[in-house]
């Protein structure tokens, strides 16, 4: 399906057609396509892009279209891998599945402070959640190895 040019979000880098892609729910969800642009939120003389995830109800462009800037985009997947990671290398050594003495996994340096990875405790019911959400994560392996492997690749590519 081909991404709106018209709305607000200027598309410049698209991948259209995600549905045949989006992971378990291919051909069966409302994101049709990704788009890096320009931001809707620009204003003159400022120019700031941002990646788009567009979603379509099967009428129209749906308002749950979201867009996020690039450096939110990568702490995300900064987030992610230092997610996969505990659950990897950490997570078994634990009852719970994380240091209830100490629920941060880590602090990583950005821009001058950390960004701190942590179990979220307020979560009243973190330990029954945490176990639903490691067996999640090892039931997506496959797709998430693929997604990781390949940004790992391009990663070398580019120097990183």
């Amino acid at each position: 399906m081909k991404i709106p040019t018209t709305l607000k979000h200027k598309p410049v880098i698209v991948a259209e057609n995600y549905a045949n892609i989006d992971g378990r729910y291919t051909q069966n969800t409302d994101t049709q396509g990704l788009s890096l642009g320009l931001a809707q939120w620009n204003d003159r003389g400022k120019v700031d892009i941002s990646a788009k995830v567009w979603r379509y109800t099967g009428e129209k462009w749906s308002r749950q279209s979201e867009e996020l800037p690039l450096h939110r985009v990568l702490d995300l997947a900064i987030l992610v891998c230092r997610t996969k990671l505990h659950f990897q290398e950490d997570a078994y050594r634990y009852e719970n599945g994380y240091n209830t003495e100490n629920p941060v996994i880590d602090r990583i340096g950005l821009q001058g402070d950390a960004m701190t990875v942590g179990v979220c405790t307020d979560n009243e019911k973190i330990n029954e959640d945490i176990k639903l959400f490691s067996q999640a994560l090892s039931d997506d392996g496959e797709l998430i190895g693929e997604r990781l492997s390949t940004l790992s690749r391009i990663l070398k590519e580019m120097g990183y």
